[in-house]
């Protein structure tokens, strides 16, 4: 009988792929989505719906409170490999939406001029294709019209391109590609198209009929009598469900793709089909480091070298003054506590000086005041003088003996402790209108004033 599991040569080469699977998902790019500020609602919804672009390269289940701020995003994003932020967020006047490259900037500020949700996009289509497996994927990003149309262009084309892991052509599994992700730019209006479609490939040079079977949901036939009449006339087919294909879309297939009829080296058609979110955005500036820095581009405010020149020399005097009044700080917190130190030894050997004048000031035989006094008196008049003199209370290393004295307590009380609580009738109250004393605590003819059932009745004598 064989061996059962597998060998250490099967269990080193699964290790190895596990490890080598893990460093390439640590070297793809992360994004992390979300809002700020008061969003509203849909602002919200248009935020999940690009979180959902972006998976599985994102946090999908990121949660950002109010009351955290950009730096605490950042601080987590270090040790996540997280390299993107994609904000959304919501003025008076319009909808924005930043995109930074992590931890060095920069940042990208685009207006949102119109934007549509993924459940109106959805609801628009006649027929939708959009599933979980297509998720698990990132998106294949076009870029179109991004031209030498300026720096700002190339800096727009190049932090799209690093949102997603590059794509080697001779490597690459088509298996994996089912969605498509369309950035347009306009260079005469300077708006771009977000656009997000599903993929799908279908093999062409086939009847209706045949295209009808090699389809995943299958054809109702009850109303033929032979299956050749589906496959010659395309009987109860409708003329909407024939999707025309030209040269435009119609392409060979370099690799078997999943799928009835995508064979190697045929004829296959690429059909593309929104899933949304759709926006138009517009770019509005760009910064300098993560949300904070000298602006670099700006659509609407143009300056002059002189106005740069001026801002540049205005942000440099700031940083000078900041740096001066930190170095003041300094200074000063260094002067106080070499004052308060120089202030304590002072007021130590002032302490230690009245001690020896008032021992040498009392006369041969008269008791000295200070000999009259405990240990614990004299240390509690010296703390005193100290907290007096400095205006603090002394360390516990400088009186050592000193110990915080005890209340004092009034003769017997250990025996009142011990005996509290103690008794037959400890927690019993006598009457106020019977005395006290030995023979005030028993009731006429020999009755006790006892509690309970029965106990308090006279006894009966004897005849």
């Amino acid at each position: 009988m064989g061996r059962s599991g597998r060998s250490r040569h099967q269990k080193r080469a699964r290790a190895q792929a596990q490890l080598h699977n893990l460093e390439a998902y640590a070297a793809n790019p992360h994004s992390f989505v979300f809002t700020r500020g008061c969003a509203g609602q849909n602002i919200r919804q248009l935020a999940l719906d690009v979180r959902r672009v972006m998976e599985p390269l994102t946090a999908s289940r990121l949660q950002v409170r109010k009351k955290n701020s950009l730096k605490d995003c950042v601080a987590v994003a270090g040790p996540l490999g997280v390299t993107h932020f994609l904000i959304l967020s919501k003025t008076e006047t319009s909808v924005y939406f930043k995109l930074m490259r992590l931890p060095g900037g920069p940042t990208l500020t685009f207006q949102v001029k119109k934007y549509s949700l993924v459940r109106d996009v959805v609801s628009s289509l006649r027929r939708h294709r959009m599933h979980e497996q297509q998720f698990a994927h990132p998106p294949l990003l076009v870029l179109n019209s991004f031209g030498p149309h300026g720096m700002h262009v190339k800096l727009m084309a190049t932090m799209f391109q690093n949102l997603f892991p590059s794509i080697n052509v001779h490597k690459v599994n088509l298996n994996t590609i089912k969605r498509c992700l369309l950035i347009d730019y306009n260079p005469d209006s300077q708006e771009l198209d977000f656009r997000h479609y599903s993929i799908k490939v279908v093999p062409v040079g086939a009847s209706r009929g045949m295209k009808k079977l090699l389809q995943e949901k299958f054809p109702n036939m009850s109303r033929l009598q032979d299956i050749s009449e589906l496959l010659a006339t395309g009987a109860g087919l409708s003329e909407s469900e024939a999707e025309p294909d030209g040269d435009h879309n119609i392409t060979e297939l370099p690799q078997a793709i999943a799928g009835r009829g995508n064979m190697l080296a045929q004829q296959s058609a690429v059909r593309l089909t929104e899933i949304g979110p759709r926006m138009t955005l517009q770019l509005v500036k760009v910064q300098d480091g993560i949300g904070e820095g000298k602006v670099m581009f700006h659509s609407f405010v143009r300056k002059t070298e002189e106005e740069l020149q001026a801002i540049l020399e205005a942000k440099e005097k700031r940083l000078q003054l900041k740096a001066q009044r930190r170095a003041q700080q300094a200074q000063n917190v260094q002067r106080k506590q070499e004052q308060r130190e120089a202030h304590r030894e002072k007021s130590l050997e002032g302490m230690k000086k009245a001690q020896v004048g008032s021992s040498r000031e009392v006369a041969p035989g008269r008791p000295s005041p200070w000999l009259s006094k405990s240990d614990d008196d004299l240390e509690d008049d010296d703390i005193e003088y100290f907290r007096q003199a400095v205006g603090e209370a002394p360390s516990e290393d400088l009186f050592p003996e000193a110990k915080p004295k005890q209340p004092a307590k009034c003769p017997g009380w250990k025996r009142r402790e011990t005996d509290r609580g103690k008794g037959r009738f400890s927690d019993w109250k006598l009457p106020k209108d019977k005395p006290q004393g030995a023979q005030g605590r028993r009731g006429p003819k020999g009755v006790s004033w006892h509690r309970g059932r029965g106990r308090g009745r006279p006894q009966k004598r004897a005849a």
